[in-house]
């Protein structure tokens, strides 16, 4: 327990790190994502430009972790400066009504779970990070793409301390010529070389009840949720790992 609680705190700090980096990488960020908000109905202020998420401070030694969820990008609740978490706006409030409805699978979505991203910048929808990227050039695409990479050697740091499953959910942008390519691409070298990769399961977006429709499309009669959740989520990887 003592080791994996120092690996897990080594981790942290090394992702806080990461983030003031790139921030410090990309002082014009901020009023490129503002462009982006203002050019639409609903504005907001953009006040977290990249998001550390603050959720894994509040891990402790003696905290129950059993998976890592891994999400798209901040949104407008998940960067707002009173927030700074992953996944607490609609989605998360998705993905907290199913495991609070299917008490099998013996997870609390906000005690037993860490939540990582495919990248920490924000953009007020994800498919709008190419549009970022335009806006910002080819220094702008350079750091989203080493963003990806570090968030994907990030999640297997976590596991290979943790030693608990990983869902990955939002795989359509994870194909050749999405917004997450790199990401992908980072994944399947990084775990090419290690078992864990058996643990990793996707599946599709908790937002507009994607997730829920997909589970109960394809679930077999007499099959349990957690193997039906496992057929699909192993499906899934084996199309895109």
């Amino acid at each position: 327990m003592n080791k994996a609680w120092n690996q897990f705190t080594k981790i942290r700090k090394r992702y806080r790190t990461e983030i003031e980096k790139l921030i410090r990488q990309a002082p014009e960020l901020q009023g490129l994502q503002q462009r982006l908000v203002d050019s639409r109905s609903a504005s907001y202020t953009v006040e977290t430009p990249i998001v550390y998420n603050c959720a894994l401070d509040d891990v402790q030694a003696d905290s129950e972790i059993r998976m890592i969820l891994v999400g798209d990008n901040p949104g407008r609740r998940e960067q707002a400066a009173e927030n700074r978490r992953y996944l607490v706006g609609p989605s998360g409030k998705i993905a907290e009504k199913f495991f609070r409805e299917n008490p099998s699978l013996n997870i609390d979505f906000r005690k037993n779970v860490i939540i990582l991203n495919k990248t920490p910048i924000h953009t007020p929808r994800t498919i709008e990070l190419k549009e970022l990227c335009r806006l910002g050039g080819p220094a702008l695409e350079k750091i989203l793409v080493q963003s990806q990479q570090f968030m994907a050697r990030l999640l297997l740091e976590f596991q290979q301390a943790l030693d608990v499953p990983v869902w990955i959910t939002g795989y359509s942008e994870m194909k050749k010529g999405g917004v997450f390519e790199a990401y992908t691409n980072e994944l399947k070298t990084i775990y090419d070389s290690t078992a864990l990769q058996e643990s990793v399961f996707l599946y599709r977006h908790f937002s507009m009840n994607q997730f829920t429709i997909d589970l109960k499309q394809q679930a077999a009669p007499g099959e349990s949720l957690a193997k039906t959740l496992n057929r699909i989520g192993t499906a899934y990887r084996a199309r895109f790992l």
